[in-house]
């Protein structure tokens, strides 16, 4: 008897399911043009706002596109493709942060000067200068386990997570299914100044070096590109054509280096040899790639660049900073005491507001949730959830 009860609603909707069948048929929504073939699609896109009709009552499915109209419905669609697959649309977590740290809550306390932070889909990794490296868990925020021997930039790749030692410029590596300790030297003299930034192309990992602090009248060491080939961890080091790269990013293609000492962001080839140079204002940061856009953080504004010709599409004014983080649909940029989220395929402001925290040393992204480096003068340092 229950089981026919629960049918009840289902059988006494029937009849209106059928009506409803055929009205959509004779009209596909608020279209009067479009076949019952076509309708199920067309309303999807409709729905969804990736197209609007021609009319508030056409749609004219016969109709010729245009490159430009082709360029707009694909580039939505992909947009709702990511946003209705991310773990965001998993979880329900569609909300805008706003931060409680100054009450303790999304921050994890590390070592002094956190540096630029890594995510290996589970973890978040960052070294902090009293040479300790700490595995956060994304999820909570909670201190899992520290290495040490190293207080540089942080990479995850290859199931492994890679941390440069700043000075002497060295490349240390962790298993992080061993139990912790000392980070394991796999590569020394990877730079010729004090290593900055890592990234990793599929096959080989990326270090940059520069901007040592040196005194007057005394100039700078020269800074370096180094390409390292995991296995043998041969270094190849590359001066020409570099003063001071800091910034590094991998676009699918080429490399991508931010050189603050020529105002500079040079397009890499396969060997390290600048193939493009596209000037910017400095002081600038650590970039980031969206999928289709480089994102330079500087002074003066956050630089958007069309990553397939080097075209600077957009300059962010308030996107001023010094290290970008993309976490799948937003752009974070963070500066000293300040944090700013974008709408990567807008271009739009989404968020901006203070960090409670006079220095900003990284950012990442676990693909949920940005991760920020934070430290204040008294030395209180924490890796915030954002």
């Amino acid at each position: 008897m229950r089981r026919w009860l629960r049918l009840l609603p289902m059988l006494a909707l029937a009849p209106l399911a059928g009506a409803a069948t055929g009205f959509v048929q004779d009209q596909c929504g608020p279209f009067t043009d479009v076949s019952p073939a076509l309708c199920s699609y067309v309303l999807e896109m409709y729905y969804l706002g990736i197209t609007a009709g021609t009319s508030p009552t056409t749609y004219s499915p016969d109709a010729t596109l245009t490159r430009g109209q082709a360029a707009v419905f694909v580039s939505k669609g992909v947009n709702q493709a990511i946003a209705r697959s991310s773990r965001r649309a998993a979880l329900g977590q569609w909300w805008t942060t706003t931060p409680h740290w100054d009450i303790g809550l999304g921050t994890t306390n590390v070592g002094p000067f956190p540096g630029i932070p890594a995510a290996d889909g589970a973890d978040i990794w960052v070294a902090t200068l009293d040479d300790t490296i700490s595995r956060v868990r994304a999820s909570d925020g909670r201190l899992l386990e520290t290495w040490t021997g190293a207080d540089g930039p942080v990479l995850a790749a290859m199931g492994r997570v890679f941390v440069a030692k700043q000075a002497p410029a060295e490349l240390y590596a962790i298993d992080p299914g061993a139990p912790p300790g000392p980070a394991q030297l796999v590569a020394a003299n990877i730079g010729t100044s004090v290593a900055a930034s890592l990234a990793f192309d599929g096959s080989r990992i990326w270090a940059t070096s520069c901007c040592a602090v040196t005194i007057p009248p005394f100039p700078p060491p020269p800074g370096s590109v180094a390409i390292i080939t995991p296995g043998t961890w041969s270094v190849q080091t590359i001066t020409a054509g570099f003063q001071e790269p800091s910034g590094l990013v991998f676009d699918g293609v080429n490399m991508w280096v931010v050189d603050v000492g020529a105002a500079s962001l040079f397009r890499l080839d396969s060997a390290g040899a600048i193939v493009q140079t596209i000037p910017i204002p400095v002081p600038a940061g650590q970039p980031v790639f969206d999928g289709a856009n480089l994102w330079v953080p500087t002074e003066v504004g956050t630089l958007v660049i069309r990553a397939s010709s080097g075209e600077v599409l957009e300059t962010l004014e308030e996107g001023n900073g010094s290290y970008a983080a993309f976490d799948g649909s937003r752009v974070l940029v963070l500066a000293h005491g300040q944090v700013t989220v974008w709408d990567a395929q807008t271009l739009s402001l989404i968020q901006s507001s203070p960090t409670g925290y006079l220095y900003g040393f990284g950012a990442a992204s676990d693909g949920l949730n940005f991760w920020l480096s934070l430290d204040n003068v008294s030395h209180e340092a924490v890796l915030a959830r954002f």
